[in-house]
């Protein structure tokens, strides 16, 4: 049984990761793996001293602060809201009412964010427009670039996140609210004595992995979303390493830039989860 698990993972995790030597190389896909020319850690240097890797660093890092301090908490606040409706029926239509997002495509989200956000046809300036107030170029502009970025994760993904929470929240002794309702606590006090401790663990586990991936902003939503515009602010690692690997062929560079943010994320996986285990928590391993 755990056979097709374990090949997939050997396929498609292990096996590529011999592809990290060509950061190491000047890599020719004629001469392959093995028949490159080895150059060392010339490729990071030259990364590292490009003017571009801090303004790459400064952004990236900006959209995943962003991330975890509106888009993290929001889904442990959704299933605690969830929790608490008594109404079946209710509360099942909510729940689909907030998942479904996260099966829209980032295509059809950046097209939605362009519906309201045009600086011609969007909604949101006719809106403006009808209140005799001047348009606002949202797409264009730098200083709304990450607002929206945000934006579009809290629609699509808070509500898809609550599946873990909620799961986590089934699993909390009904007897404890039994017991804290006999001794006067009321529904704010059971929350916060009773249900948050019980998925302490759920959200520190999860807050470790949402570290890891701390430098993950993701390609496709970014991709679509920058223009030469708002570049100064929103181009990102994910998108820097497609345009100079796939559209200017720099294989080697490329590679390096992402074997550099994976390296970050895994020390920042192995920082939170000691930080984790010194307050007491069980942390990932």
């Amino acid at each position: 049984m755990l056979l097709p698990g374990l090949l997939y993972f050997l396929v498609y995790k292990y096996v590529p990761m011999w592809g990290i030597l060509i950061a190491f190389q000047d890599y020719q896909p004629f001469h392959g793996f093995f028949g490159s020319k080895w150059v060392g850690l010339k490729h990071f240097e030259t990364f590292f001293t490009d003017d571009a890797f801090w303004m790459l660093f400064r952004n990236t890092f900006v959209l995943a602060v962003y991330n975890i301090l509106f888009f993290f908490p929001l889904p442990i606040l959704i299933a605690l809201m969830l929790n608490e409706v008594r109404k079946e029926m209710f509360k099942r239509f909510i729940q689909t009412l907030v998942y479904i997002p996260h099966f829209v495509s980032w295509v059809v989200v950046v097209g939605i964010s362009f519906l309201f956000f045009s600086s011609e046809s969007g909604i949101v300036n006719n809106m403006l427009n009808s209140l005799g107030k001047e348009p606002v170029n949202f797409l264009l502009s730098g200083d709304w670039f990450r607002t929206i970025i945000t934006s579009q994760v809290i629609w699509k993904e808070t509500g898809w996140g609550t599946i873990i929470f909620l799961a986590a929240l089934a699993g909390v002794d009904p007897q404890l609210y039994e017991a804290a309702r006999i001794d006067g606590a009321n529904r704010w006090r059971q929350m916060w004595h009773i249900t948050l401790p019980a998925i302490r663990s759920t959200i520190i586990i999860l807050l470790i992995l949402r570290i890891g991936h701390f430098l993950d902003t993701g390609f496709e939503q970014i991709f679509l979303m920058v223009n030469p515009m708002n570049r100064e602010v929103g181009e990102v690692f994910d998108t820097y390493v497609y345009s100079t690997g796939i559209s200017q062929g720099k294989f080697s560079y490329s590679t390096a830039v992402g074997m550099f943010k994976s390296v970050v994320g895994l020390i920042l996986v192995v920082l939170a989860n000691r930080l984790a285990k010194k307050f007491g928590e069980d942390g990932i391993y």
